[in-house]
């Protein structure tokens, strides 16, 4: 068992607070297209925007378990951009600051953002940019004691909200991985500017944008870590992100799989309840067998990522089975629910709509296989 009793009493304190605090308001975020910043600021003041770092940075001092069961209970308010949008600022944007950035880089970012007084994004993606990071054109020029950005980053979660973005761009003249590096802009720099608020098909609560910066100047001191490391520091933050965007899918899954043993058991059609016949009840135990194959194997990589490992071929792995399985789950769910989960009134249509990005953000099902074959020296 990778738990212990404090993550069950974590469990439940966010399950409480979820259940209370966030799932009444999911309709309304999700017609707004936004999640308030209120949200940030009140999971700060709670405690669970900094479950793994360290107390001297206002963290919790926790484990990186701590943050899957954050993932796990987020999903559960019926929206999966609720879990994106947090999972952006926990484990996605800040985590690079911790372990590359200065001290004064950790005081001015992460402790604001732990708080919830400051909501992050990750810049990466561009227009033409996408599963091919090392293909981004975004530069950043030094001039004197400063950096000058020039380019336009995409899909970028947090976007329009975001108070700062963790920036990958290319700071020298050579191709592909090499001569990248990250940086933190405040959006109030000049230059920079949130060009579009994209209108997505899922995800709607949580907040996406396409960013543009022209000869956006920010100061010397905010380039993070080394010059030049940029793409292996993406990269480790990387492996970080796939174990969160699985936790959080197979969490998502196990509430629409709840959803349809619900509908199964109250839905009657030829003078019994859709449970009782057979084709049901066989859907049903598939679903249970792919979460929880689904399950165990994040858990694995998570308690091996918690220990100091860094087994990129099992997280993977881990990305793509728990991706693929909880949109089987889902796909399953909303087929058991028959025309009423087509209907926008019953929620199985949102976890359908939104599953769907599992397997695209953070590293598409395609770029999982061609990782695993290699590390598989095929």
């Amino acid at each position: 068992m990778v738990f212990n009793e404090d993550h069950e009493i974590l469990r439940r304190s966010i399950r409480d607070f979820v259940s209370k605090e966030i799932t009444p308001r999911i309709e309304e975020w999700e017609e707004k297209q936004i999640i308030p910043r209120d949200l940030f600021r009140r999971m700060g003041d709670l405690g669970f925007l900094g479950l793994s770092y360290p107390e001297e940075y206002g963290g919790q001092g926790g484990d990186y378990l701590s943050n899957i069961v954050l993932a796990e209970e987020l999903a559960r308010c019926g929206a999966g951009g609720v879990g994106m949008a947090v999972g952006v600022q926990t484990g996605m944007a800040t985590p690079p600051i911790f372990k590359f950035g200065t001290e004064d880089q950790k005081k001015n970012y992460l402790v604001p953002a732990i708080r919830g007084e400051k909501i992050a994004c990750l810049g990466i993606t561009e227009p033409n940019a996408g599963s091919d990071v090392a293909s981004i054109q975004t530069t950043a020029v030094k001039a004197g004691d400063r950096w000058v950005i020039n380019g336009r980053k995409i899909f970028i979660t947090n976007g329009v909200n975001a108070d700062f973005i963790l920036l990958l761009a290319r700071t020298g003249r050579e191709k592909g991985y090499r001569g990248m590096s990250i940086f933190l802009v405040d959006k109030n720099t000049p230059g920079f500017t949130v060009s579009r608020k994209l209108d997505k098909m899922g995800m709607r609560c949580s907040d996406t944008a396409e960013l543009l910066f022209e000869d956006c100047e920010i100061p010397g001191g905010n380039l993070v870590g080394e010059e030049g490391r940029g793409f292996f520091q993406i990269m480790w933050e990387l492996q970080g992100e796939r174990i969160i965007g699985a936790a959080n899918a197979v969490g998502r899954a196990q509430a629409a799989f709840e959803e349809a043993v619900r509908y199964a058991r109250q839905r009657s059609q030829f003078g019994k309840p859709l449970a009782q016949f057979q084709v049901i009840r066989h859907y049903l135990a598939e679903m249970a067998t792919d979460l929880e194959a689904a399950r165990q194997l994040v858990y694995s990589v998570a308690w091996a990522f918690q220990n100091g490992d860094y087994p990129v071929r099992e997280i993977s792995m881990a990305k793509l089975f728990a991706a693929q399985a909880a949109f089987r789950v889902v796909d399953r769910a909303l087929q058991i629910h028959g025309g009423y989960g087509y209907m926008m009134e019953y929620p199985v249509q949102r976890y359908w709509r939104d599953i769907r990005l599992s397997r695209i953000g953070g590293g598409t099902d395609e770029v999982m296989r061609e990782i695993i074959a290699k590390e598989l020296d095929l």
